[in-house]
């Protein structure tokens, strides 16, 4: 694993909204570069950049036209090689995204690959064998080229599968995993993967990293199989690069030879019910109202008023977490690009512990950008196959000037509107407010640097489910989320050494040790050294 990942804390950047410098409305490379210290004044060292390869952005950047030239609107070569290299002065990391999967319609290897006569790349995608021959059991489109055949898609239309073969074939347009065009498939992606940490990158985050072999075992031993043979090569060659999976089973993904998986946001799932359960019983898949009203039920745990607990969350979580603590990570988010922003669901006051609970836990932390001053999820057109996750790509809100301080071009021609809320969070507000959100993730950072045990990503103990106390080494932890009533619990833990070294008191009265006892009053959260 890569040294620089004990103490990393990530910010998700979405390039197009992040900070535009040359007035066309769209975010760039030299607004990343330019924001660089800001990001390091938010004790986060490590930066994943959402796609910025060439692309048709049919999918936001999700349909690669080409992995080896970097997308216009965001800049030149030169100017992403500078991001690094700034990034780097400042002992900071950068995971661009890679989409290994499945590529544009417009590449120049789908191109050759839809040719009728047999070339190079005519089985670098999937295709079955007949023009009414379906993809048994596979997405595909037929009809749309001169060869005899359908070809299967991973998501939209435009996102053309790659062949990394099938784990049983059993059809006869079937490739196995091992075939000369399958490795090849593979070795195209490590060729890839080398010319962008050449070029000063420092690893990636990998998009649908489980989904390479088709017709996989539940245990995916197609996949973990292929990518122990990508990565295998690549962190031989680079000790220091890093690779995270959108994969959602750590124990698959450590095994295959990633070095961290996210917990992702599924509806339903044990991380879903800390900050979003009001997912599931919305259909998020339609558009969503502008803001919850009391007739949504929102059991989320660190919901104030809600009756929800911690159980699912961390009967699942441990699950993985044990099997995989000496070997690799489980990475927390606050959101992401392909979710509701986490403010929809919570208040300040309740992110703030959400937010300590989530940057005290094992593993590296990810910041999605705007989530440390809550910015707004806002139901609106989809743009770029975005749709219902559109509203929480819009652009980071840095002051209360014009278009917030985004970009200087004029208001229609951004790449989506800024919010026009009156009382819209900013950056340069949020600096000034000694008691925002903003500064209490500053603090929560720092403490995490600060404290040698909650950089340890094998020491994990659950004390206590009601209220929550966890332990990382010498370390005790715990929060009261409710505004219902005050949690205390006798711990044998807490000996006469013990002392509060940091606490948040959303309501005013502090947590409290006394004769073993600990005390949590009203939406409270404490760290103790023992």
């Amino acid at each position: 694993m890569a040294t620089w990942l004990k103490d990393a804390i990530f910010y998700e950047i979405y390039p197009q909204s992040f900070y535009d410098t040359n007035g066309d409305g769209i975010g760039d490379f030299n607004g990343i570069t330019a924001k660089l210290d800001y990001i390091k004044s938010l004790g986060c060292n490590a930066i994943w950049m959402n796609p910025c390869f060439d692309s048709p952005f049919s999918d936001a950047g999700y349909d690669v036209r080409d992995y080896k030239k970097v997308a216009e609107r965001y800049g030149t070569m030169e100017d992403i090689e500078n991001l690094f290299a700034e990034a780097h002065k400042r002992d900071m990391h950068i995971l661009l995204d890679l989409v290994p999967g499945h590529t544009s319609e417009e590449h120049a290897w789908f191109t050759e690959s839809k040719k009728a006569e047999p070339n190079e790349y005519s089985d670098r995608y999937m295709w079955t064998d007949g023009w009414l021959c379906g993809g048994a059991g596979l997405n595909y489109i037929a009809g749309e080229s001169p060869r005899n055949g359908a070809y299967i898609v991973n998501f939209f239309k435009c996102q053309p599968a790659l062949n990394y073969g099938v784990l049983n074939p059993t059809e006869r347009w079937h490739k196995s995993m091992y075939d000369p065009a399958c490795i090849a498939t593979r070795e195209a992606m490590k060729d890839v993967c080398r010319f962008w940490l050449d070029k000063g990158c420092d690893g990636f985050r990998v998009d649908m990293a489980d989904s390479l072999v088709k017709h996989d075992d539940e245990n995916k031993s197609g996949t973990v199989a292929v990518w122990q043979d990508i990565l295998g090569d690549i962190h031989a060659e680079y000790p220091e690069s890093a690779f995270v999976s959108e994969w959602g089973k750590a124990e698959q993904s450590i095994k295959a030879g990633f070095d961290m998986d996210f917990y992702l946001d599924w509806m339903g799932n044990g991380y879903n019910s800390l900050v979003r359960d009001y997912e599931a019983h919305l259909n998020a898949f339609a558009s969503l109202p502008e803001s919850l009203d009391d007739s949504t039920e929102n059991n989320s745990f660190f919901k104030a008023d809600s009756k929800g607990t911690c159980d699912h969350f961390i009967d699942e979580y441990m699950g993985r977490y044990e099997q995989i603590k000496d070997k690799g990570a489980i990475a927390l988010i606050t959101g992401n690009h392909d979710t509701t922003r986490i403010s929809y669901g919570l208040s300040e006051d309740e992110l703030k512990l959400a937010y300590a609970f989530l940057l005290t836990m094992p593993g590296n932390p990810f910041i999605y950008y705007g989530d440390e001053i809550a910015m707004s999820f806002r139901s609106m057109a989809s743009k770029e196959g975005g749709f219902t996750r559109t509203g929480s790509r819009t652009p980071m809100q840095w002051t209360s000037g014009d278009n917030m301080g985004f970009s200087s071009a004029p208001a229609d021609k951004l790449y989506l509107p800024v919010d026009p809320a009156e009382n819209a969070a900013n950056v340069e507000a949020s600096e000034a407010d000694q008691n925002s959100l903003l500064n209490t993730v500053k603090t929560l950072t720092s403490l995490r640097h600060s404290q040698a045990d909650l950089l340890d990503k094998s020491n994990l103990e659950i004390i206590s489910r009601k209220p929550l106390v966890y332990k990382r080494g010498n370390l005790l932890l715990a929060v009261n989320p409710k505004n219902t009533d005050t949690q205390s619990r006798k711990l044998a833990e807490l000996t006469g050494d013990a002392k509060v070294i940091y606490s948040i008191a959303i309501n005013g009265t502090q947590p409290g040790i006394a004769d073993g006892v600990i005390t949590l009053p009203t939406q409270s959260f404490v760290v103790i050294s023992c």
